[in-house]
């Protein structure tokens, strides 16, 4: 009898569906011979019962609606049937085999069902917990709670006296191995109340499998935080740009340029901010956003210059705050907030040792006027991260896949690797830790999938309504203007000047004229948009439609002639 009852008590969850049909069926035989006429009570309680399921006023854990229906449609099957047995015994047919036949078909769901049997391999392992302990090297530790959730289960578990959850992360695969989960299906990070406590994840599928499709904007002003994606609790992962520098590290193909689309179409969608970017690889990752940049740097030159001139915003910002006695810009669509993104940080400190003095500048003095700097590198080494002040300064750290451990402190900063923060374990691009003022714990999530038509999609929606900095801000960046362009350059720059000073017809013209007398290297975007007078949208659609017609050439990432000139220079040149 006692092996008996072990055997029910450890299958009491199986056996729980004949176990609720049994006792269904004697509660008939009682209440129809001592309350026969109890039955119409008995249906008001079923029509009641089964709202208050099927709406969530009871069993709140019942979380998803097939569940609550589940239970609804059960209690008032079983409700039917206790009514009709109470008014006219359960012997009268055919309520004998609606009870036989009826109580396996409604079992079913609950025996399938998931989240029942994850509830009941938890209580198993914790039950098998105390020896698994001593097998992975956590001796005296104890499971103190455990909850089931949608993809698995997690628990608090406390240590042993002089044990640290510091201990529990380096026996991760051992965990893995003891509980016979999959590889990379377990989660450890410390307890925030207790030192000797750590919290115990364990997925049995994991929620970030596939990618997650973006499905527009989740902001419409930089002062409401993007939304990068989603974390493994489905909860968003949430981030401000607004006075908060910002790094995304990760090897190639760890998904950086993703994140970075995630946040240029929502930033596009803001009125209230401008963007700049510089791309040193030619433009080749923000060039699909060119219509929503207010300018775009793709040589060492251009990034030094355009860095410079953001350091001059922030001066002039700084200077109008303190003659108005106000400490903080407050971005509005008049006066935007300037975010500058550098796709590739480490190829700006090899190539551009000048720009990293003004991105330091804007590191250390850009929070309180509003200028952002958003830095990406796929080398998050130490030479690339750990220069100047730049590195410390950003606040916000988004760490997707790293090679190695240790780059894991490089990007999210020293001794965040011992705290739980395992970014070299991500397996998927787009899969990213986010550390953040209010995002403190290594909770992993993944980007939203912003597609290549989606991109381009976006950029032509907001480009033709992007805003210019205010007028405080332009006049900063027009007061001195450097070159470091060759001699080829400077007589370009020269032809320029002689057709701004003398345009002859409107913009489209003066256009032309300079594509047509433009050197063998072709002219810049910006110098076109200085020449026509129209800003950056402008000239490009126009590039786009004389390159269609077959009047003009692009002869390098953002440089530009015509085709005419280039055949007139041909025929000189021989």
């Amino acid at each position: 009898m006692e092996a008996l009852a072990r055997w029910l008590f450890r299958y009491r969850s199986e056996l729980a569906p004949i176990a609720f049909g049994s006792s269904l069926g004697a509660a008939g035989i009682v209440l129809h011979a001592t309350h026969p006429g109890a039955w119409p009570w008995i249906g008001l309680v079923t029509v009641t019962l089964s709202v208050a399921l099927v709406k969530g006023w009871l069993l709140r854990r019942l979380d998803r609606f097939e569940e609550r229906l589940y239970a609804s449609l059960t209690a008032c099957a079983a409700g039917i049937w206790l009514t009709l047995a109470t008014a006219v015994g359960v012997s009268w047919s055919p309520l004998p085999w609606l009870l036989l036949l009826g109580t396996p078909t409604a079992g079913v769901p609950w025996w399938t069902h998931r989240r029942r049997r994850a509830r009941v391999s938890v209580e198993r392992t914790i039950r098998a917990w105390p020896d698994n302990a001593e097998a992975i090297g956590l001796v005296g530790s104890r499971i103190v709670s455990a909850v089931v959730d949608a993809w698995g289960w997690r628990a608090r578990v406390g240590l042993r006296g002089g044990q640290t959850a510091a201990d529990a992360l380096n026996r991760v695969p051992a965990i893995e191995s003891g509980l016979g989960t999959r590889p990379g299906a377990v989660r450890v990070a410390p307890d925030e109340a207790r030192a000797d406590h750590f919290t115990l994840r364990v997925l049995d599928r994991d929620p970030h499998a596939k990618p997650i499709p973006w499905t527009g904007p989740s902001v419409s002003s930089v002062h409401e935080p993007i939304e990068l994606g989603v974390h493994e609790d489905a909860s968003p992962a949430l981030v401000s740009l607004l006075r908060r520098h910002a790094l995304i590290g990760g090897i190639a193909g760890s998904g950086k340029s993703g994140v970075l689309n995630v946040i240029l179409a929502d930033l596009a969608a803001c009125p209230d901010v401008v963007l700049w970017g510089i791309d040193l690889k030619g433009g080749m990752e923000l060039q699909p956003w060119a219509p929503c940049l207010d300018r775009l740097a793709t040589t060492p030159q251009e990034a030094t210059v355009l860095l410079r001139d953001g350091t001059r915003v922030l001066e002039s910002r700084a200077g109008a705050l303190s003659r108005r006695g106000l400490r903080v810009w407050e971005p509005t669509v008049t006066a935007p907030a300037l975010v500058i993104v550098v796709d590739e940080y480490a190829e700006l400190a090899e190539e551009a040792e000048e720009a990293l003095g003004h991105a330091d500048s804007i590191a250390r003095r850009g929070r309180a006027v509003a200028v952002t700097l958003l830095a990406a590198t796929q080398r998050p080494t130490q030479q690339a991260m750990g220069r100047k002040a730049v590195r410390s300064q950003m606040d916000v750290r988004v760490c997707l896949r790293v090679r190695e451990r240790r780059d894991v402190d490089l990007v999210l900063g020293q001794g965040m690797l011992a705290a739980g923060w395992t970014a070299h374990t991500l397996d998927a691009p787009g899969k990213f830790l986010l550390s953040a003022p209010g995002a403190d714990e290594p909770q992993r999530a993944r980007a939203y999938l912003v597609t290549d038509a989606e991109v381009s999609a976006t950029a032509a929606r907001y480009g033709p309504t992007r805003p210019r900095l205010d007028a405080l801000s332009q006049s900063a960046t027009r007061t001195c203007e450097a070159s470091d362009e060759d001699d080829e350059v400077i007589d370009a720059e020269l032809v320029l000047q002689e057709e701004e000073s003398e345009p002859e017809g409107g913009p489209e013209s003066v256009l032309l004229r300079a594509l047509d007398a433009a050197p063998p290297q072709g002219h810049s975007v910006a110098d076109l948009m200085r020449v026509s007078g129209m800003g950056r949208t402008w000239v490009y659609r126009r590039l786009q439609e004389h390159a269609a017609a077959g009047r003009v050439i692009q002869v390098s990432r953002g440089r530009w002639r015509s085709e005419s000139g280039e055949t007139a220079k041909t025929t000189m040149n021989g």
